[in-house]
């Protein structure tokens, strides 16, 4: 019954792993889901599932391994860059017991429907440019480690220069040198005012010395 493999997981070479895959009626939802049984010999016995019923065994087994990166990527999208911080509210929005239901937003007026488009809308952007932003953090680790570890000016229990640095390094690495980067490029940049008017002053306070 089971298919014995090398694992397709990234990082697990040389290790053989056996599956097997059926397609059952899940009674909960009412529909056909694929299930992958594996056998693995370290992480022991696993049930992995899918709604897509012509994905490939192995290319599930493939997926699940980048589990632990999708799930690090998030906390990091969270707690450095607050990308899912956002809060979806107006003013204009009648306030809602918790558990009361649907809003039933077709019996309102066109103009509120328009309006909860528009912060939905502003939403999702704020998340993409989070993504956007962790991205470009990413490649500054990947391709200028070394730089960035330079430029790190905290501290951290370990602290290892032989690998890249994380999102939150590069984060801090940045707001350590932007100030200087600001003040010595001389130039009179919409950037450098709309960071002189927004920025906060317990993140950049030497910027706030140098432009006070």
């Amino acid at each position: 019954m089971f298919t014995s493999v090398c694992s397709p997981v990234y990082g697990e070479k040389k290790l053989v792993i056996s599956y097997y895959c059926i397609d059952l009626l899940w009674r909960p939802i009412g529909h056909l889901i694929r299930f992958v049984l594996v056998n693995h010999p370290v992480r022991g016995n696993i049930i992995l599932m899918t709604t897509m019923l012509d994905l490939d065994p192995l290319k599930v087994i493939s997926i699940y391994g980048y589990r632990f990166k999708i799930e690090v990527a998030f906390k990091q999208a969270i707690r450095t860059l607050g990308t899912y911080a956002y809060h979806f509210w107006m003013k204009a929005m009648s306030p809602l017991k918790r558990g009361s239901g649907n809003q039933h937003l077709h019996k309102t007026s066109r103009n509120y429907r328009k309006q909860i488009k528009r912060k939905i809308r502003a939403y999702h952007c704020y998340i993409q440019i989070g993504c956007i932003a962790q991205g470009l953090l990413l490649h500054l680790s990947i391709n200028f480690g070394s730089l960035v570890w330079d430029s790190f000016r905290s501290w951290l229990r370990t602290m290892k220069k032989n690998l890249p640095p994380s999102e939150m390094v590069v984060s801090y690495a940045l707001r350590s040198t932007l100030p200087e980067f600001l003040v010595g490029s001389n130039l009179d940049h919409p950037l450098e005012k709309f960071i002189a008017q927004n920025a906060d002053p317990d993140l950049l306070p030497d910027w706030m010395l140098y432009v006070a």
